[in-house]
């Protein structure tokens, strides 16, 4: 990996995901594909670069990122992974800093990740409030 796509921790690493992020992403995905060779097989994953298990999606924001500003909560964010800088993701961080990571292709080959039904989706989805199923049917 390249060294500039390293982010060193803190609060102030935290980006977020714009219509730029996306379109330095697709740059980068079409210089990895200029540089391999067309006849070179990709069937040794075990020798390549592994994802950060503590960024893994579903896990919470390891303590050297600080705390999250406000205006970062169930935004999307640039992701942390050096792992995902080739990959069309973004994160979502919610209230207790949990990760939610999301593909930044077209969901239904139209809502792009900027589109304000699909954002407001994501923000329900990564909302920490506890629901449960007993609170919907006004048992508890």
């Amino acid at each position: 990996m390249a060294q500039s796509l390293l982010v060193p921790p803190g609060p102030h690493s935290l980006r977020l995901f714009t219509q730029e992020s996306l379109a330095a992403i697709e740059s980068r995905i079409a210089e990895e594909v200029a540089k391999k060779p067309k006849s070179h097989r990709d069937d040794d994953d075990e020798n390549g670069p592994k994802p950060n298990s503590d960024l893994e999606a579903g896990k919470s924001l390891p303590f050297i990122y600080g705390d999250l500003p406000s205006a970062m909560v169930s935004e999307p964010l640039e992701d942390l992974d050096a792992f995902y800088s080739t990959t069309k993701t973004f994160i979502v961080l919610n209230k207790g800093k949990a990760i939610f990571r999301f593909s930044a292709s077209p969901a239904l080959y139209i809502l792009s990740p900027f589109n304000p039904l699909r954002r407001t989706a994501i923000k329900i989805l990564v909302h920490s409030y506890p629901f449960t199923s007993a609170c919907f049917f006004n048992i508890c």
